[in-house]
């Protein structure tokens, strides 16, 4: 009798659990809606409309590339037809909203509120993180300061037993760099199901016996019209449908068990990223570590035995060279993809929060900022007391280092800058995400010429490399796969073509004798081209073979060795006389940005998820 009562009370608890966990759910679930693009916006427009006329939806998830470009004017557009929506709605942002935005992903937060959301409906947890390459082109990767917010939301469940739905733009597999870290946290709580998008077609997949669902896009494609899924979730089960705007609700095409994995208690092991390699080169040692707590998508600068670096949280500070330990930080209004640069006493960086700042490389203290009408992407570069930076707003100024006072401004830019600007033979070269490439007179800022890769496409734009030049000629490689070799005086093509050897795509640099432009390809190679052949001439092969290799990290030279970044955390030297690997290390899963070489064998990495190591090598 006693064990009776005790069956009858378990029983009575989990058919309370039950009915308190699993009541029924019915919401659209809407992505990669790509406005901006030739149908986006009427094809959103549409399942809104739709959306409207269906009493029994209760909300709506956008999972991401809201906008084709990330632009200012695309995001305002979705806004203003989401808003049309009679009932709540959220939505996080996905690669295209990032990859290319001119605010840094700034004007993301600012139109959309937030660039995460949580909330409780119907007895399950819903959690959503954004993601993408972050300004830089590369797998995806959920930012720090999102996997930071989703910790703080799970470990602030009213109860720890609550279903689970986790949302991201990308599926949870290696084609984003941190996978693991999203997974690892989502396990310790009742994950049930995980939804996304990117992929433009409806998909199940199972992750480390999670089962994630991809949702076809809402554009129309080859079809005369869109679509999106509705998702109900009822009797233990989450069933969808796919509906196409004003017209008709498919059957269902899945449906998918809706169950406690019990994966807290599981001590089954799944594959991580492996560090192995760093055990393969004893001769590599790491002096010392810091994890920033949010995202670095930019390289560092060293002056006066410091470190100074920036992030997404709009932190600018300056580390001890030799210790790691912070000295001072300066914080700006907005995320920091911006290079900073240091010279003498001065360390001037932009903001995505439309100014550029310069401080005291002493103390991080203001020195003076200039505000501009966007947000400044661009990396500086200052010489004879003046520095050059471009910005989102159509200007690439020439400013006084030491007042922060508008020397020139050439204000005909046709896109926003991302890049690092070249100073070679007294004019400015620069690229934009407005298809064209820049020669500027250096000392009035004048256009001496412009050049146009003729590609409609502005993802072709010749936007992210550092460009380089010698031997009276500039070089670029751009998303095209094209390597183009200017005059510098004149902006005459040399010539311009794909590698036979490989992909070439954003990632380049110059040899410290200037003989050489190193490219790394998207095969995981690298070469050395020719400056001074009439076509593109490989001068040097390497033994480097690395993944499907996506970084545009700038590559460097210095005493013999060349430095190569990678979209995966691992970073290699390469001997610039034999092309031999001299050293690789890995010191996380995520992209490193231009690596910065020191004295005698020293050299500064940082890494997109905000790791900085020092490394030191000895033969």
């Amino acid at each position: 009798m006693k064990y009776l009562r005790a069956f009858l009370l378990a029983l009575i608890l989990f058919c309370f659990n039950t009915l308190l966990h699993a009541q029924s759910v019915r919401f659209a679930f809407v992505t990669d809606t790509h406005v901006g693009g030739s149908t986006g916006a009427d094809d959103l427009r549409r399942t809104v409309q739709d959306i409207n006329l269906d009493n029994s939806l209760e909300f709506v998830v956008v999972t991401g590339d809201i906008t084709e470009f990330g632009s200012d004017i695309e995001l305002a557009l979705s806004r203003q037809i989401l808003d049309s929506l009679n009932k709540p709605w959220y939505v996080i942002g996905g690669n295209h909203d990032s990859n290319w935005s001119e605010s840094g992903a700034n004007s993301f937060r600012k139109v959309f509120g937030s660039e995460t959301f949580a909330f409780v409906h119907g007895g399950y947890q819903f959690a959503a993180t954004s993601s993408g390459p972050n300004m830089r082109m590369s797998p995806g990767q959920v930012p720090r300061e999102n996997l930071v917010w989703l910790d703080s939301v799970l470990n602030n469940m009213k109860d720890p037993e609550m279903p689970l739905i986790y949302i991201n733009h990308y599926p949870q597999d290696s084609s984003l760099n941190n996978w693991y870290d999203a997974i690892d946290k989502v396990k310790k709580r009742n994950i049930q199901l995980m939804l996304c998008g990117h992929g433009h077609q409806n998909k199940l997949y199972n992750f480390e016996g999670i089962p994630q669902v991809m949702g076809r896009s809402n554009l129309r494609a080859k079809d005369s019209i869109g679509g999106y899924n509705i998702v109900t979730i009822k009797n233990g089960a989450a069933k969808f449908e796919v509906r196409r705007p004003l017209i008709e609700t498919h059957t269902k095409w899945l449906e998918v068990p809706m169950i406690n994995y019990r994966f807290a208690s599981s001590t089954q092991q799944y594959p991580r990223p492996s560090y192995a390699v760093n055990a393969k080169y004893p001769g590599v040692k790491k002096l010392w570590e810091f994890q920033d707590q949010s995202d670095i998508g930019s390289g560092m600068a060293i002056g006066k035995g410091l470190a100074v670096a920036a992030n997404t949280n709009g932190d600018l500070y300056a580390l001890n060279l030799k210790s790691g330990k912070k000295k001072w930080s300066f914080n700006t209004g907005g995320k920091i993809y911006s290079t900073p640069a240091v010279s003498g006493e001065y360390v001037v960086v932009g903001s995505s929060d439309n100014n550029i700042y310069c401080v005291s490389l002493a103390d991080g203290k203001l020195v003076w900022k200039y505000a501009t009408e966007k947000a400044v992407l661009g990396s500086p570069v200052i010489e004879n007391n003046t520095v050059y930076i471009g910005g989102s707003d159509g200007h690439f100024r020439a400013i006084n280092l030491q007042s922060g006072k508008l020397i020139w401004d050439f204000a005909e830019v046709k896109g926003f800058v991302v890049t690092r600007p070249l100073i070679y033979e007294n004019k400015i070269f620069f690229g934009c995400w407005g298809h064209d490439f820049y020669a500027l007179d250096q000392k009035t800022g004048a256009l001496v010429w412009k050049w146009n890769n003729g590609n409609a496409n502005r993802m072709f734009s010749p936007a992210a490399c550092y460009p380089v030049a010698s031997n009276g000629r500039v070089f670029i490689v751009a998303p095209d796969r094209f390597m183009t070799a200017f005059g510098a005086t004149t902006g005459k093509v040399i010539w311009r073509q794909q590698m036979k050897e490989g992909r070439v795509r954003e990632s380049m640099g110059i040899s410290q004798d200037g003989k050489l432009v190193y490219v790394k390809t998207m095969d995981g190679q690298l070469f050395g081209v020719s400056v001074k052949a009439d076509s593109l001439e490989v001068a040097l092969n390497t033994e480097l073979k690395l993944p499907y290799e996506l970084s545009p990290s700038e590559l460097v030279e210095s005493k013999g060795l060349i430095y190569v970044p990678s979209n995966s955390g691992l970073a290699t030297a390469i001997d610039r006389k034999s092309g031999r690997v001299v050293w690789q290390y890995k010191s996380s899963n995520a992209l490193v940005n231009p690596m910065l070489p020191f004295g005698k064998r020293s050299v500064l990495m940082s890494t997109m998820d905000g790791k900085i190591v020092c490394l030191d090598y000895k033969d």
